[in-house]
């Protein structure tokens, strides 16, 4: 049972608990029971150390910039790290090795693209299937975006992200709320939380965190300078089909673009002709640059249906840092001696 990655947040999972969510509670009572039993199920032991970066509630916080940082600190110790991920909305079951000389985001789903661009990235629904093909192919750790929540692969270090402008939201559980499971049953299986960005509702986060006795690294994601110089001074029309397109919007007018039209689609967006057209369209009458995010871009390169609009986007690249690097190696090194 798992929640769809590619509903579009409700704006009530962000605000205290109401009366829609009161309405929702019975049902999320019932899903977060069975998400919090799934949680405590046996997996696979891999032999190699696992770590995966996910995060406690439904939308964008920042997973796959973790993902991507931390395997970047790892390889720069000379380690051997391969990336796992399910796949989200590609046709792919693997196990396989993502190749992007073949393979587009149709296929292998929407992080895969980005995550192969940094290290080899297995593409595997069977999360367990997918560790031992990494094994088999010269793995020596283990970097899963996303996954905390399946049981199917057992964690040597698990750290959860979460948007410090909408932390945890209003702390139920999906339908009534954001969170994927109960929080206590997620803390209980995380080793450390990362909160992206300031904001209250990150600061109830980190307070929430500390009752649970979890360390807490502060990180920000900041905008690649040489990718926001092509932004900078212009009039854009943004666009963005994740979990967070505020954020996407906020890093554009950091990068002192003039943002004249936003669209945000719902995580995941698969755009089509329509979509595509309008926005070609609307961004030539209204002399506009078409920006949009890796992610987005990523998942419409391929289409030969789509190659006129790829081919008119430009992305603004992101790179997310800890505030404490040294904090994190110490906080990952009990998983790496395995």
């Amino acid at each position: 049972m798992t929640a769809p990655a590619s509903l579009r947040a409700p704006r009530f999972w962000w605000r205290r608990p109401g009366p829609l969510s009161a309405l929702l509670y019975p049902v999320a009572a019932i899903y977060g029971a069975i998400a919090g039993a799934r949680l405590s199920r046996k997996g696979y032991r891999a032999k190699i150390p696992v770590l995966c970066i996910g995060n406690p509630t439904l939308g964008g916080a920042g997973k796959t910039p973790a993902a991507i940082t931390i395997a970047k600190m790892l390889e720069a110790e000379g380690r051997k790290v391969f990336f796992l991920t399910r796949g989200y909305g590609g046709s792919e079951e693997g196990p396989l090795l993502a190749d992007l000389r073949k393979h587009s985001a149709t296929e292998i789903g929407d992080e895969a693209p980005l995550l192969a661009n940094v290290a080899p990235t297995v593409v595997a629904r069977d999360r367990a299937a997918g560790a031992k093909f990494a094994e088999a192919n010269g793995a020596e750790i283990l970097v899963l975006d996303d996954g905390f929540q399946n049981p199917s692969l057992e964690k040597d270090f698990s750290l959860l992200v979460i948007d410090g402008a909408k932390g945890l939201g209003n702390g139920l559980v999906f339908p009534a709320g954001p969170l994927r499971a109960p929080l206590g049953a997620q803390f209980a299986r995380a080793q450390a939380v990362v909160i992206v960005g300031d904001g209250e509702a990150g600061g109830k986060a980190v307070k929430l965190a500390a009752e649970a006795d979890l360390p807490v690294i502060r990180a920000i994601l900041t905008a690649d300078a040489e990718s926001a110089q092509q932004f900078s001074g212009k009039r854009v029309l943004a666009f963005a089909g994740i979990g967070a397109p505020e954020k996407f919007f906020a890093s554009l007018e950091a990068a002192a673009a003039e943002i004249v039209v936003r669209k945000p689609f719902g995580d995941h967006h698969r755009y089509s002709e329509q979509d595509a057209k309008a926005l070609l369209h609307e961004a030539a009458t209204k002399d506009l640059l078409l920006a949009t995010t890796e992610k987005d871009l990523a998942r419409i390169r391929g289409d030969e249906a789509l190659s006129s609009f790829h081919a008119n986007a430009l992305a603004l690249k992101v790179t997310l840092s800890f505030d404490d690097e040294r904090a994190i190696k110490n906080l990952m090194g009990k998983a790496l001696a395995r």
